[in-house]
Formats: C-alpha cells, sequence, structure tokens
C-alpha cells in the first residue's frame, strides 16, 4: 500500500462536511435540540464546537466552561473567546467546591505526602510523566512523580502501582464530574453530549471512562491529531488554541499529551499509529519516517501494550443479556 509524509492530509472542507452530516443526523434521530460541549480552551474542543455550529447552528451548541481551582488560567481565557468568536451561548461552572467535597484534593495529596513528607500543595506544584525518549530506548510505562516550586525540580520518584492507581483515581473524579456537569446541561436542554476524543486517543486509551469518554456521539474519534489541526484551520480556529501545546490539564504543573502519555511527539504519533493500524510494511515506514525498525518495533510495542490494557475503556461492560 503507498505511505507518504502526505498520508493524513484531507479534503478539510469535505470532511467538515461529512461530519457536520454526521452530527446533524444524530442528533435529528435521537430527537434531541442541539448539543453539549465542553470548552476546555484546546484544540479538539474547538474544532467540535465549531463543527457543530456548521452542523446545527450556533443556537443549537451551547458550551459548558468548566475549570477548577488548578485549571491553568488560560484554558478559560481561550475558552471563552473561541465561545465568543462562535456566537454560542456559554455557562462557566467552577467545580472546585465539588472536588473539594468528594475529596479528590485531599486523597491526592495524602498520598504525595507520603511519598515526600515536606511536599506542601499551597507552595509545590506536582505533575506525573512517562519516561522521555521512547525512540531510543525501549522503557516500561512507569509513572513518575515529580514536585517543584515553579522554578526548579524539589522531589522526583517512581510511582508504585498502588501511589500510582491512588493519583490517578482521584484526578480522574475531576473528568467525571465535569461530564456529570454537562450531562445535567444536555439533559436539561434536552440536548446530546458531544465528544471531543480524537483517533490516537480513543486508540490508546488516553480518556477516562465515565468521564470525557463518556458520551453520546464522538465526532472525531476517527480523525488523528494532524487532521483535527487541518480541519481547525478550515474552521478559522484562533492561533492561539492552533498553536497551543495540547494538555490533560489536570494538574498544578504543565505536562503536555506528550510527555504524560504518549512518550513522543504527536506528528510521529499519528503517522506511526496509522502504519501500525494499518500494517504497513516496515520498509516503507522507515524510509518515509526516517527511523530505523528498532525504533519502529518499540514504538509498536508501546502502541499494542496501551490498546490492550485500555480495550475495557473502548468495551461495554460485560453482561448476560442474550
Amino acid at each position: 500500500m503507498g505511505y507518504s509524509k502526505n498520508q493524513l492530509v484531507i479534503d478539510a472542507e469535505n470532511e467538515i462536511k461529512r461530519i457536520s452530516s454526521f452530527i446533524e443526523r444524530t442528533v435529528r434521530d435521537q430527537k434531541k435540540d442541539g448539543v453539549v460541549v465542553g470548552l476546555s480552551g484546546g484544540i479538539d474542543s474547538a474544532v467540535t464546537s465549531a463543527l457543530s455550529v456548521v452542523s446545527l447552528g450556533s443556537d443549537r451548541v451551547f458550551g459548558v466552561i468548566i475549570p477548577e481551582k488548578e485549571s491553568n488560567p488560560i484554558s478559560r481565557r481561550y475558552a471563552i473567546e473561541h465561545a465568543e468568536k462562535m456566537g454560542i451561548e456559554y455557562e462557566e461552572v467552577d467545580i472546585t467546591p465539588v472536588l473539594e467535597t468528594f475529596g479528590t484534593y485531599d486523597m491526592r495529596d495524602r498520598i504525595i505526602s507520603g511519598i515526600f513528607a515536606d511536599y506542601d500543595p499551597s507552595i509545590h506544584m506536582i505533575k506525573i510523566v512517562l519516561p522521555e525518549g521512547l525512540l531510543d530506548r525501549d522503557s516500561f510505562n512507569f509513572f513518575t512523580l515529580i514536585v517543584d516550586d515553579g522554578e526548579k525540580e524539589i522531589h522526583r520518584s517512581r510511582l508504585r502501582k498502588r501511589e500510582l492507581n491512588g493519583i490517578i483515581a482521584a484526578t480522574d473524579s475531576k473528568q467525571r464530574t465535569r461530564m456529570m456537569t454537562l450531562y445535567h446541561r444536555a439533559e436539561s436542554k434536552n440536548r446530546l453530549v458531544c465528544g471531543t476524543t480524537n483517533r490516537p486517543e480513543m486508540m490508546q486509551g488516553f480518556f477516562v471512562k465515565y468521564g470525557d469518554g463518556g458520551v453520546d456521539l464522538e465526532p472525531l474519534a476517527h480523525l488523528y491529531k494532524a487532521q483535527v489541526y487541518q480541519i481547525g484551520r478550515a474552521l478559522g480556529v484562533p492561533d492561539s488554541i492552533l498553536d497551543r501545546m495540547p494538555s490533560p490539564d489536570t494538574f498544578t504543573s504543565k505536562v503536555g499529551d506528550e510527555e504524560f502519555f504518549f512518550k513522543i511527539p504527536y506528528h510521529i504519533v499519528d503517522m506511526l499509529l496509522y502504519s501500525w493500524e494499518n500494517e504497513v510494511p516496515l520498509d516503507q515506514v522507515s524510509e518515509v519516517m526516517n527511523l530505523d525498525r528498532e525504533q519502529i518495533e518499540r514504538v509498536y510495542r508501546d502502541f499494542t501494550s496501551k490498546y490492550n490494557t485500555t480495550k475495557p475503556l473502548r468495551s461495554m461492560p460485560p453482561d448476560l443479556l442474550d
């Protein structure tokens, strides 16, 4: 099969029409009055909301900006600017009180304090990262906790399974609370919750079940990240969002999707994920990507591991229905 640097280039205008038709048809078939979209200030939610406006009109798209005390303030600003540019009605809901009542921050901070006794959440910032340099060496998906003071790294420790599970469980309550907020607005307005997960995130399990993965339709799930950007440019998404580093925006210290999850840049993730999914011969991939066979196979092993591990996220719960 053919494989080139332009493999993921699409006819953006035709794809906009196709996705818009899908959104309109889904809303019509389910007898809803429109959609609700969570606006994060990032590229995926910007493109999803813009596609929804093209499909349904601005009056049938409702945006919800859902910050909490640890969100990057720029996320809120970009989300508001984009909502106002699109001319859609939007609401801002600060979920900090809900997370504090649930214990999100306290549960996480108790675990971190058990690792670093001098950790002070009022002073220190945190993030979790995977090993860098996947192209250069094999590495297990061991997460490392990094604590910094805003200027320099203070502590670093590889997380044991129980520690990691506890921190992730606490952090995932942010996404699930956001989704609860979206569904309240959607149900009260007789609308569908429109998802923002793209293909690499879907295939590799980079989403939270019943959080950002718990939606009514996924208009971007077939698109590689590069294709999301192509559509974003065609739709006139602001440069401030197009140029922004993709980030989960769930930790107090800045961390990008590459550092937190993929371990390689998105443009490489896209091309290698495509070749992995479509079984492109390794010699073709090597020539086009200027990577040797060992590097490609190393990334494929990581893809396979994540895909298999996260299968339950993409599946309905097991049952005994006939």
